[in-house]
C-alpha cells in the first residue's frame, strides 16, 4: 500500500535522475575524446584541458546561488531552466568549429548543470517521507555510480563510431525528454524564500571563481603571484560573505546562506565529509590511470575496463545502503564507508609500489566501490534529513558546493605532487578519507519530528 501511495514520488525521482545522470556523464565522457579534439580542432594541450576545466569551473561557482534560486522560483522550474540551458549548450558543443567555441559552450553547459543539480536533492528531501528518504537517495547514488561507469565506455563507443561531436549530440534528445517528464511528474512545490541578497550573490560568485580558478590553474601557472592574489581574494570574500549573511539575518532579510544551517550538527559534518569524498575520488583516479597506462602500457579503453567492477558494485549496493540508512545510525554507515576506503587505499598504494599486475589492482578498486556505497547515499540522507523546508535549497546548494570544491581541489592537489612519487600522490586521498573518518564519528541520530516531509 505504501509503495502505491509513493508512486508519484518515485516517478518524480526518475524524471530528476535523467538530468542528474547527464551532467555527471559529461564530467567524464569528454576525457575519451581528448585525442580527437586535439587533432581535429587544431588545439593545444592547454586548450583541450580547458574544455573540461571550463565546465567544472562554471559548474562549481554558482552552486551556492542556484540552490537558493530553487527556493525563490521553485525547484521544478529552476531544474527545467537548467536542463534547457544544458541541452541547448550541448547542441552548441557538437556544432562547434573551433576549440574556443567549444570551451565557451562547455562553460554554458556548466551553468546549466549548476542550475539543476541542487534542485534534485532538495526535491527528494521535500517529497519523500523521512523513513523512505534513504531509499530515494540510494537510487540517486546508484545513478551517480552508473554515470561514472558509463562515461568512459559510452564516450569510447560514440567517439570511435560517430566522432567526438556525438558525445554532446546524445544529450539533446535526452534533455528534451527530461524537461517533459519533470514538467509532468515533479510537483510544483511551495516557494519559501522571499528574495535573494544580490550583494551576497556577487561576493560568493567572485570568491568561488577566485578560489576554483586558483586551484585549477595554480600548477599550470607555476603558482605565480597572480595565483596567490586570487587565493587572498577568495579569503577576503569569505570574510565579507559571512558579514553580509549576519547583517541580512539581523535585518530580517533572507540571507543567501542562512548561517543557522551550520547549527545542525549532522549538516556540518556531512558537508565537510562529502568534500573529503569528492577530494578522494578525483585525486585517486589520476595516479591509478597513469599507473595502468604509463607503467603497464594499457590503452585508455583497456584501463577503463578495469574500473567496471568498482562502478558496478557501487551501482548495485547504492539502493541497498540507501534503504539501510533509513534504519541504521548514520555514524555506523559512514564509519564503515570511510574506514573501508582508508584500508582499500592503503592496499592499492602497496600494490602500485611493488608494481603489481594490473588485474590485481581490480581487487582493491572493486572493494573501493563497496566502501563508497556506504558513503554517498547515507551521507546525503544524514546531512539533509533534519533541515526545515526554508533551509532545503540553501542546504542542497552548500552540500553540492562542498562536494564540487573537494573534487576540484583533489584533482589539482594530486596533479601538483604526481611527478614526485606514486606513494605521495596516493597519500592525499588516504589523508582525505582519514579526515572524513574522524569527522563522521561525530554523527548523531536524527529526531523524526525535525524532518522536512513529516513537517510539511
Amino acid at each position: 500500500m505504501e509503495q502505491e501511495s509513493l508512486r508519484p514520488q518515485w516517478k518524480a525521482l526518475a524524471a530528476l535522475c535523467i538530468g542528474f545522470f547527464m551532467i555527471l556523464l559529461d564530467q567524464t565522457i569528454v576525457a575519451v575524446a581528448t585525442p580527437q579534439l586535439y587533432a581535429q580542432l587544431d588545439a593545444t594541450l592547454t586548450e583541450v584541458v580547458w574544455v573540461t576545466s571550463s565546465y567544472l569551473l562554471c559548474f562549481a561557482v554558482p552552486l551556492l546561488v542556484t540552490g537558493r534560486l530553487g527556493d525563490r522560483y521553485g525547484q521544478r522550474e529552476v531544474y527545467m531552466v537548467g536542463m534547457a540551458v544544458f541541452t541547448l549548450s550541448s547542441l552548441a558543443c557538437g556544432l562547434s568549429q573551433s576549440v574556443h567555441a567549444l570551451i565557451i559552450a562547455r562553460a554554458v553547459q556548466g551553468i546549466g548543470a549548476a542550475l539543476l543539480t541542487p534542485q534534485t536533492m532538495s526535491v527528494i528531501n521535500r517529497i519523500f517521507p523521512r523513513h523512505r528518504r534513504g531509499a530515494a537517495m540510494g537510487v540517486w547514488g546508484a545513478v551517480a555510480g552508473l554515470a561514472n561507469l558509463a562515461g568512459p565506455l559510452l564516450g569510447g563507443l560514440l567517439v570511435s563510431r560517430f566522432g567526438w561531436q556525438w558525445i554532446f549530440f546524445v544529450n539533446v534528445p535526452i534533455g528534451v525528454v527530461s524537461i517533459v517528464l519533470v514538467w509532468a511528474w515533479v510537483p510544483a512545490l511551495e516557494r519559501v524564500a522571499r528574495r535573494i541578497d544580490l550583494a551576497s550573490v556577487a561576493i560568493s560568485m567572485i570568491g568561488m571563481f577566485a578560489l576554483v580558478f586558483a586551484v585549477q590553474q595554480g600548477p599550470a601557472l607555476h603558482y605565480a603571484p597572480v595565483v596567490w592574489v586570487l587565493f587572498a581574494l577568495a579569503l577576503l570574500c569569505v570574510v565579507a560573505f559571512i558579514a553580509l549573511q549576519r547583517r541580512a539575518a539581523r535585518a530580517q532579510r533572507d540571507p543567501l546562506v542562512p548561517l543557522q544551517i551550520f547549527g545542525y550538527r549532522n549538516f556540518s559534518i556531512g558537508a565537510f565529509s562529502i568534500a573529503m569524498m569528492g577530494f578522494c575520488v578525483n585525486s585517486m583516479m589520476l595516479p591509478v590511470m597513469l599507473f595502468l597506462q604509463s607503467t603497464h602500457g594499457m590503452s585508455a579503453q583497456q584501463a577503463s575496463f578495469l574500473l567496471i567492477p568498482m562502478a558496478l558494485v557501487a551501482f548495485v549496493l547504492a539502493p541497498v545502503t540507501g534503504r539501510m540508512s533509513d534504519r541504521v545510525h548514520p555514524r555506523t554507515m559512514s564509519l564503515v564507508g570511510f574506514g573501508g576506503c582508508v584500508l582499500v587505499l592503503g592496499a592499492m598504494t602497496g600494490l602500485m609500489l611493488i608494481d603489481a599486475a594490473p588485474l590485481l589492482l581490480m581487487i582493491p578498486l572493486t572493494l573501493f566501490g563497496v566502501a563508497s556505497a556506504f558513503v554517498w547515499a547515507p551521507n546525503s540522507v544524514a546531512t539533509m534529513r533534519e533541515l526545515t523546508p526554508e533551509l532545503s535549497g540553501a542546504g542542497s546548494g552548500v552540500y553540492n558546493t562542498t562536494r564540487q570544491l573537494g573534487s576540484v581541489i583533489g584533482a589539482a592537489a594530486v596533479g601538483a605532487v604526481l611527478s614526485t612519487s606514486v606513494a605521495l600522490a596516493m597519500s592525499l586521498p588516504m589523508l582525505a578519507m582519514i579526515c572524513g573518518l574522524v569527522t563522521v564519528s561525530k554523527y548523531t541520530f536524527p529526531k523524526p519530528e525535525n524532518t522536512l516531509s513529516d513537517r510539511a
